[in-house]
């Protein structure tokens, strides 16, 4: 009996040789007269930039920008922020206000400088006259007033909510944004005319980042008209979108910088996509050109007489069931594979899609196809479940174990575990293998 470890996708030499080390000292250690054998392909099925990664923009990586920050990338940065959490701005006027801020009251020609509304006289506001509705409580009133659901034909607003694709989740939005403590909080702190405005327009900027979060990629909206759909809101708020707010863009502005990934992406796209190329690459250059990897693995297993076990990782064990399945089917199994091991395999994933090249969805595996043992990680998301998809087939099984591990160190985690070799180990005795 042998076995033949198949490594996985974006392996390469140095990877391989001690991955595979750790492999053969766990299965010689419970199958001490077997031969443990590797079939190491990274070399010559692996994926490489054939002209040297000159279709990525970017390709020469460019220091982050110092200084002030481009204006349209803060943008898109801020935007990343509010859809991960469309309430951001809010709770920062809700919990910091304008205390100690010297936030201008804007009138129809720009700024004030000679007013500082977190301390001027609220009577001086027109949202705060006696015997009026506090300033955000107004503009609260006014949001719970809006309609849910505009026509998509005479109203400027319905017309690019349906022209983007965010009318389904707008009256959700609307709700969100309405009966948040976010919202409530915001309100209560703004006493004056210039802070309704800005509270006026924080709410804008939720209803849409929230419309757009629950369109996700549904949305078919560009920056013009999501700020049109701001500028529109603001304004039925009785805020003015000529004057945006401040005080939520200055405390939030240089954070989304920093945590969304936008920035980091610009600067280092090029950097990232040569070095995701391994593990990308393999993937899609094995679905587009797999027959040679194939025609490789056969030979090696028919290479030596007796019975194999076969044991693939990842893209490996995706282009083992390609081969026996194929091979199977042309009522030419592949001599001595008897079982077939595979750990964090998406090939029943593949498989529900339409994507495994030797099965249709629904095509049962043939009659030649070996015993399947089926080993993954629940945390690992490129591990798959393959029973399920074969339903009644008593040749598949699947059998989880855990590392404890989060993604994607989980997906390499599975060689030292002895649950994984004590489970092998169980699958050889049933298969009647040695």
């Amino acid at each position: 009996m042998r076995f033949l470890f198949v490594h996985g996708t974006g392996v390469r030499r140095e990877r391989h040789d001690r991955l595979f080390a750790l492999v053969r000292e766990r299965l010689t250690a419970r199958f001490p007269d077997a031969a443990v054998e590797s079939c190491y392909w990274g070399d010559r099925f692996g994926a490489t930039l054939g002209a040297g990664g000159r279709s990525v923009p970017g390709l020469r990586p460019r220091p982050l920008p110092e200084g002030p920050p481009d204006p349209v990338d803060a943008e898109t940065a801020e935007w990343a922020l509010l859809l991960a959490d469309p309430l951001c701005e809010l709770r920062v006027l809700a919990e910091a206000g304008w205390d100690g801020v010297g936030t201008r009251a804007d009138g129809p020609d720009g700024p004030d400088d000679d007013r500082d509304d977190a301390h001027h006289d609220d009577r001086d506001d027109g949202f705060a006259m006696p015997g009026v509705q506090p300033a955000g409580q107004r503009v609260l009133g006014l949001l719970a007033a809006l309609a849910p659901a505009p026509p998509p034909d005479g109203d400027e607003l319905g017309a690019l909510l349906h022209a983007t694709g965010l009318a389904a989740g707008y009256p959700a939005a609307l709700d969100c944004a309405a009966g948040s403590a976010e919202a409530a909080g915001a309100a209560a702190r703004a006493t004056g005319e210039a802070q309704a405005r800005e509270v006026a327009t924080a709410l804008a900027r939720a209803v849409t980042a929230a419309a757009l979060a629950l369109a996700g990629a549904e949305a078919d909206c560009t920056g013009a008209e999501r700020d049109r759909i701001v500028e529109l809101l603001t304004t039925r708020l009785g805020g003015d979108a000529r004057f945006p707010g401040a005080r939520a863009a200055a405390v939030l502005g240089r954070l989304a910088l920093r945590v969304t990934t936008q920035p980091l992406l610009n600067a280092r796209r090029g950097a990232l996509t040569v070095g995701a190329t391994p593990a990308l690459g393999d993937i899609l250059r094995y679905q587009a050109r797999g027959h040679g990897l194939r025609e490789f693995l056969h030979e090696r297993i028919a290479a030596r007489p007796g019975p194999t076990v076969l044991i693939g990782h990842s893209l490996g064990g995706i282009a083992l069931v390609d081969l026996l399945a194929l091979a199977a089917a042309r009522g030419t199994a592949v001599p001595g594979a008897h079982l077939l091991v595979t750990v964090g395999s998406q090939a029943p994933f593949l498989y529900e899609l339409g994507a495994l090249t030797a099965l249709e969805p629904g095509e049962k595996l043939p009659h030649g196809f070996p015993r399947w043992l089926n080993v993954y990680d629940r945390h690992d998301v490129l591990a798959y479940l393959a029973g399920p998809v074969f339903p009644g087939d008593p040749r598949v099984s699947d059998h989880e174990v855990t590392s404890r591990q989060p993604f994607p160190a989980c997906h390499s985690a599975y060689w030292k575990q002895d649950s994984l070799y004590e489970r092998i180990e169980q699958a050889v005795a049933e298969a009647e293998i040695g």
